[in-house]
């Protein structure tokens, strides 16, 4: 059985081709996460990620961008992009320990982003859970 953290991941993989311009992923959320073994509760819950980010994407990308020191949101690589999309969305809207929330996030950017993101992203998410 997949865990929260697979299937965060998932999320992850869907937004970051989302953000590269294939909108249509879409319509083909349901097989990718079923191709991953993400099932049952946790592809309900990673369903429930994946549409509550793509529903809210222009006010979490205002989000990010008020707490970036310099810079936009398209200076931001896709894949640190997806992962505080992805975080600022649970921060906001899930009853989730905002900890939990962003260490999932740290530990995804170690495996999936680029050297200094983890930094970067716990510092963005730290502000945004102090706002």
């Amino acid at each position: 059985m997949a865990t929260r953290t697979q299937a965060r991941e998932s999320v992850i993989g869907l937004l970051y081709a989302y953000d590269l311009g294939n909108e249509g992923i879409v319509k083909f959320v349901d097989e990718i996460l079923e191709e991953k073994k993400i099932r049952n509760k946790q592809k309900e819950f990673a369903l429930d990620l994946f549409n509550g980010v793509v529903e809210n994407i222009e006010k979490i990308n205002t989000e990010i961008t008020t707490h970036l020191k310099q810079g936009g949101i398209k200076d931001i690589g896709s894949v640190e992009k997806s992962i505080l999309r992805l975080a600022i969305y649970e921060i906001q809207n899930k009853d989730l320990d905002k900890a939990i929330i962003i260490n999932e996030a740290i530990e995804l950017s170690k495996r999936l982003a680029s050297d200094g993101a983890p930094k970067f992203i716990n510092g963005v998410l730290d502000k945004v859970n102090k706002a």
